[in-house]
Protein backbone atom coordinates (compact mmCIF):
# COMPACT_ATOMS: atom_id res chain seq x y z
CA UNK A 1 0.00 0.00 0.00
CA UNK A 2 1.01 3.44 -0.82
CA UNK A 3 0.20 6.09 1.94
CA UNK A 4 0.41 10.06 2.24
CA UNK A 5 0.93 11.63 4.76
CA UNK A 6 0.60 14.94 6.02
CA UNK A 7 1.40 15.85 9.83
CA UNK A 8 1.40 19.16 11.15
CA UNK A 9 2.01 20.90 14.48
CA UNK A 10 0.71 24.51 15.27
CA UNK A 11 1.73 26.81 18.49
CA UNK A 12 0.79 30.11 19.08
CA UNK A 13 2.13 31.78 22.14
CA UNK A 14 0.55 35.27 23.08
CA UNK A 15 2.27 37.06 24.26
CA UNK A 16 5.32 35.50 22.09
CA UNK A 17 7.70 32.83 23.52
CA UNK A 18 11.07 34.07 24.30
CA UNK A 19 12.66 30.86 23.15
CA UNK A 20 11.87 27.62 22.21
CA UNK A 21 13.84 24.24 22.13
CA UNK A 22 11.77 21.12 20.47
CA UNK A 23 12.77 17.79 19.85
CA UNK A 24 11.17 16.40 16.62
CA UNK A 25 10.44 12.54 16.33
CA UNK A 26 8.17 12.97 12.89
CA UNK A 27 10.63 11.09 10.40
CA UNK A 28 9.65 7.45 9.52
CA UNK A 29 12.50 5.02 8.43
CA UNK A 30 13.06 1.64 6.24
CA UNK A 31 12.40 -1.68 7.25
CA UNK A 32 11.10 -4.60 5.86
CA UNK A 33 7.50 -4.40 5.07
CA UNK A 34 8.05 -0.47 5.11
CA UNK A 35 9.69 2.03 2.59
CA UNK A 36 10.22 5.96 2.78
CA UNK A 37 9.52 6.61 -0.80
CA UNK A 38 9.69 10.70 -0.09
CA UNK A 39 9.61 12.49 3.11
CA UNK A 40 10.22 16.53 4.42
CA UNK A 41 10.06 18.66 7.71
CA UNK A 42 9.48 21.98 7.11
CA UNK A 43 9.04 24.62 9.52
CA UNK A 44 7.33 28.21 9.23
CA UNK A 45 10.86 29.75 10.60
CA UNK A 46 14.08 30.16 8.92
CA UNK A 47 15.36 27.48 11.77
CA UNK A 48 17.92 25.00 10.57
CA UNK A 49 16.95 21.71 11.94
CA UNK A 50 19.89 19.79 13.20
CA UNK A 51 19.48 15.71 12.71
CA UNK A 52 20.85 12.84 14.75
CA UNK A 53 19.60 9.13 15.83
CA UNK A 54 18.44 8.49 19.35
CA UNK A 55 18.99 5.49 21.37
CA UNK A 56 16.62 3.68 20.27
CA UNK A 57 17.19 4.18 16.73
CA UNK A 58 14.89 7.03 15.73
CA UNK A 59 15.65 9.90 13.73
CA UNK A 60 15.63 13.28 15.60
CA UNK A 61 15.57 16.87 14.32
CA UNK A 62 16.49 19.69 16.99
CA UNK A 63 14.30 22.77 16.73
CA UNK A 64 15.95 26.10 18.73
CA UNK A 65 14.83 29.27 17.72
CA UNK A 66 14.33 32.83 19.68
CA UNK A 67 11.42 35.41 19.91
CA UNK A 68 8.12 33.70 18.37
CA UNK A 69 4.53 34.09 18.69
CA UNK A 70 3.75 31.32 15.69
CA UNK A 71 5.28 28.30 15.15
CA UNK A 72 4.05 25.31 12.91
CA UNK A 73 5.71 21.71 11.91
CA UNK A 74 4.97 20.12 9.06
CA UNK A 75 6.09 16.19 7.88
CA UNK A 76 4.78 14.65 5.25
CA UNK A 77 5.91 12.60 2.44
CA UNK A 78 4.85 8.97 0.60
CA UNK A 79 5.38 5.69 2.60
CA UNK A 80 5.01 2.31 1.08
CA UNK A 81 3.69 -0.34 3.21
CA UNK A 82 3.37 -4.51 2.91
CA UNK A 83 1.42 -6.64 5.76
CA UNK A 84 3.88 -8.70 6.93
CA UNK A 85 1.16 -10.59 10.07
CA UNK A 86 2.50 -7.28 12.48
CA UNK A 87 5.71 -9.43 13.01
CA UNK A 88 8.94 -7.01 12.48
CA UNK A 89 11.92 -7.43 10.51
CA UNK A 90 14.57 -4.99 9.56
CA UNK A 91 14.80 -2.51 12.50
CA UNK A 92 17.41 -0.84 13.55
CA UNK A 93 17.99 -3.00 17.46
CA UNK A 94 19.94 -1.79 19.64
CA UNK A 95 19.22 -2.60 22.89
CA UNK A 96 18.39 -6.51 24.07
CA UNK A 97 14.37 -7.21 24.80
CA UNK A 98 15.04 -7.25 28.51
CA UNK A 99 15.33 -3.47 28.80
CA UNK A 100 12.06 -3.29 27.35
CA UNK A 101 10.94 -4.68 30.78
CA UNK A 102 11.43 -1.57 32.71
CA UNK A 103 8.74 0.11 33.79
CA UNK A 104 8.06 4.18 33.81
CA UNK A 105 5.96 6.33 35.49
CA UNK A 106 3.09 6.28 32.67
CA UNK A 107 3.80 2.29 32.43
CA UNK A 108 3.44 1.06 35.83
CA UNK A 109 0.90 -1.22 36.67
CA UNK A 110 -1.50 -1.43 39.70
CA UNK A 111 -3.11 -4.33 41.73
CA UNK A 112 -5.98 -4.90 39.32
CA UNK A 113 -4.05 -4.57 36.11
CA UNK A 114 -1.45 -7.15 37.64
CA UNK A 115 -4.44 -9.69 38.68
CA UNK A 116 -6.07 -8.85 34.94
CA UNK A 117 -2.16 -9.29 33.40
CA UNK A 118 -1.67 -12.84 35.67
CA UNK A 119 -4.65 -14.61 34.79
CA UNK A 120 -4.76 -13.62 30.94
CA UNK A 121 -1.04 -15.32 31.35
CA UNK A 122 -2.50 -18.42 33.27
CA UNK A 123 -4.90 -18.95 30.64
CA UNK A 124 -2.36 -18.56 27.95
CA UNK A 125 -0.45 -21.60 29.84
CA UNK A 126 2.99 -20.08 28.70
CA UNK A 127 1.74 -19.04 25.21
CA UNK A 128 3.62 -15.98 24.80
CA UNK A 129 1.57 -15.18 21.34
CA UNK A 130 -1.43 -16.46 22.34
CA UNK A 131 -1.39 -14.05 25.52
CA UNK A 132 -0.53 -11.08 23.80
CA UNK A 133 -3.91 -11.89 21.50
CA UNK A 134 -6.01 -11.79 24.10
CA UNK A 135 -4.52 -9.14 26.17
CA UNK A 136 -5.06 -7.07 22.96
CA UNK A 137 -8.88 -8.30 22.18
CA UNK A 138 -9.80 -7.69 26.78
CA UNK A 139 -7.84 -4.15 26.69
CA UNK A 140 -9.90 -3.28 23.50
CA UNK A 141 -13.25 -4.96 25.33
CA UNK A 142 -12.48 -3.26 28.62
CA UNK A 143 -11.46 0.12 27.12
CA UNK A 144 -13.48 2.97 25.27
CA UNK A 145 -12.34 5.47 22.88
CA UNK A 146 -12.47 8.50 24.20
CA UNK A 147 -10.40 11.93 23.88
CA UNK A 148 -11.53 13.69 27.14
CA UNK A 149 -11.06 12.09 30.06
CA UNK A 150 -7.07 11.56 29.11
CA UNK A 151 -4.39 13.59 28.50
CA UNK A 152 -0.47 13.23 27.42
CA UNK A 153 0.66 12.57 30.98
CA UNK A 154 -2.47 9.99 32.06
CA UNK A 155 -0.57 6.71 33.01
CA UNK A 156 -1.70 3.57 32.37
CA UNK A 157 -3.29 2.70 35.97
CA UNK A 158 -4.98 5.37 35.18
CA UNK A 159 -6.83 5.58 32.27
CA UNK A 160 -7.47 1.39 32.96
CA UNK A 161 -9.59 2.91 35.90
CA UNK A 162 -11.34 5.58 33.67
CA UNK A 163 -11.84 2.64 31.14
CA UNK A 164 -11.60 5.51 28.77
CA UNK A 165 -9.17 7.14 26.61
CA UNK A 166 -7.67 7.05 23.27
CA UNK A 167 -4.93 5.14 21.18
CA UNK A 168 -2.17 6.38 23.63
CA UNK A 169 -3.82 4.90 26.61
CA UNK A 170 -4.33 1.47 25.18
CA UNK A 171 -1.08 0.96 24.05
CA UNK A 172 0.24 2.09 27.76
CA UNK A 173 -2.08 -0.57 28.96
CA UNK A 174 -1.03 -3.10 27.10
CA UNK A 175 3.03 -1.98 27.24
CA UNK A 176 2.33 -2.37 31.42
CA UNK A 177 0.45 -5.50 31.82
CA UNK A 178 2.93 -7.06 29.16
CA UNK A 179 5.71 -6.04 31.03
CA UNK A 180 4.11 -7.13 34.67
CA UNK A 181 3.90 -11.01 33.73
CA UNK A 182 7.66 -10.83 31.91
CA UNK A 183 7.55 -9.88 28.51
CA UNK A 184 9.08 -6.86 26.99
CA UNK A 185 6.78 -4.71 25.24
CA UNK A 186 7.37 -0.99 24.12
CA UNK A 187 5.76 2.38 22.79
CA UNK A 188 4.98 3.06 18.57
CA UNK A 189 4.19 6.16 17.09
CA UNK A 190 2.79 6.47 13.97
CA UNK A 191 0.06 6.99 11.45
CA UNK A 192 -2.87 4.76 10.59
CA UNK A 193 -4.77 4.24 7.23
CA UNK A 194 -8.87 4.27 8.86
CA UNK A 195 -10.77 1.90 7.20
CA UNK A 196 -13.99 4.33 7.51
CA UNK A 197 -12.12 6.66 4.64
CA UNK A 198 -11.84 9.76 7.05
CA UNK A 199 -8.73 10.86 5.67
CA UNK A 200 -8.37 13.98 8.17
CA UNK A 201 -7.66 13.07 12.19
CA UNK A 202 -6.74 14.67 15.19
CA UNK A 203 -3.15 13.16 15.48
CA UNK A 204 -1.14 10.63 14.91
CA UNK A 205 -1.77 7.13 15.74
CA UNK A 206 -0.12 4.65 18.34
CA UNK A 207 0.03 0.99 19.11
CA UNK A 208 2.78 -1.23 20.67
CA UNK A 209 5.31 -3.96 20.09
CA UNK A 210 5.56 -7.27 21.96
CA UNK A 211 8.84 -9.41 21.97
CA UNK A 212 7.79 -13.37 21.25
CA UNK A 213 10.33 -16.36 21.56
CA UNK A 214 11.48 -17.24 18.27
CA UNK A 215 8.96 -14.69 16.27
CA UNK A 216 10.94 -11.27 17.63
CA UNK A 217 9.24 -8.19 17.73
CA UNK A 218 5.71 -8.17 17.09
CA UNK A 219 3.16 -5.02 16.41
CA UNK A 220 -0.24 -4.89 18.50
CA UNK A 221 -3.07 -2.24 17.69
CA UNK A 222 -5.36 -2.77 21.04
CA UNK A 223 -7.48 0.97 19.80
CA UNK A 224 -8.30 -1.20 16.60
CA UNK A 225 -7.98 -4.80 18.28
CA UNK A 226 -5.58 -5.80 15.41
CA UNK A 227 -1.78 -6.44 14.73
CA UNK A 228 -0.57 -3.99 13.06
CA UNK A 229 -1.05 -3.83 8.85
CA UNK A 230 0.04 -2.38 5.85
CA UNK A 231 -2.24 0.25 7.07
CA UNK A 232 0.39 1.41 10.08
CA UNK A 233 3.28 3.32 9.08
CA UNK A 234 5.74 3.47 11.97
CA UNK A 235 7.75 6.18 13.15
CA UNK A 236 9.33 6.24 16.36
CA UNK A 237 9.76 3.83 19.48
CA UNK A 238 9.84 4.14 23.11
CA UNK A 239 9.81 2.67 26.78
CA UNK A 240 6.58 5.05 26.66
CA UNK A 241 4.86 7.86 25.08
CA UNK A 242 7.86 10.38 26.04
CA UNK A 243 10.34 8.42 24.51
CA UNK A 244 8.43 8.42 21.15
CA UNK A 245 6.14 11.91 20.64
CA UNK A 246 6.38 13.62 17.46
CA UNK A 247 6.92 17.33 18.93
CA UNK A 248 8.56 17.15 22.86
CA UNK A 249 10.71 19.94 23.70
CA UNK A 250 9.92 23.32 26.19
CA UNK A 251 9.55 27.22 25.86
CA UNK A 252 11.04 30.03 27.35
CA UNK A 253 8.46 32.80 28.44
CA UNK A 254 5.63 34.00 27.05
CA UNK A 255 1.98 33.64 28.17
CA UNK A 256 -0.83 31.42 26.70
CA UNK A 257 -0.02 28.76 24.72
CA UNK A 258 -2.21 26.58 22.06
CA UNK A 259 -1.41 23.65 20.69
CA UNK A 260 -3.58 22.48 17.04
CA UNK A 261 -2.61 19.06 15.33
CA UNK A 262 -4.09 18.62 11.91
CA UNK A 263 -3.27 14.68 10.33
CA UNK A 264 -3.99 13.24 6.83
CA UNK A 265 -3.18 9.98 5.72
CA UNK A 266 -5.20 8.58 2.53
CA UNK A 267 -3.57 6.14 0.60
CA UNK A 268 -1.81 7.60 -2.56
CA UNK A 269 -3.81 7.31 -6.26
CA UNK A 270 -7.00 7.00 -4.11
CA UNK A 271 -10.10 9.21 -4.73
CA UNK A 272 -10.45 10.99 -1.07
CA UNK A 273 -13.24 10.79 1.26
CA UNK A 274 -12.96 14.65 2.21
CA UNK A 275 -13.65 15.78 5.66
CA UNK A 276 -14.74 19.15 6.57
CA UNK A 277 -12.82 20.15 10.12
CA UNK A 278 -13.42 22.92 12.51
Amino acid sequence: MRLRITHSTTYRYEPAATGITQVLRMMPGSHDGQYVAEWQIDVSTDSRLHGRQDAFGNITHLLTEGTLSDLTITAEGLIETHDTGGVLRGTDERFPPSLFLRATPLTRVNAAMETFSRELSSESESDALGFLHALMLQINDHMTFDPDPTHSGTSAAEAFGLKRGVCQDYAHIFIACARAVGVPARFVSGHFLRADGMVHQQAGHAWAEAFVPDLGWVAFDPANAICATDAHARVAIGLDYLGAAPVRGTRYGGGTETLTVAVKVDQAGRQSQWQSRS
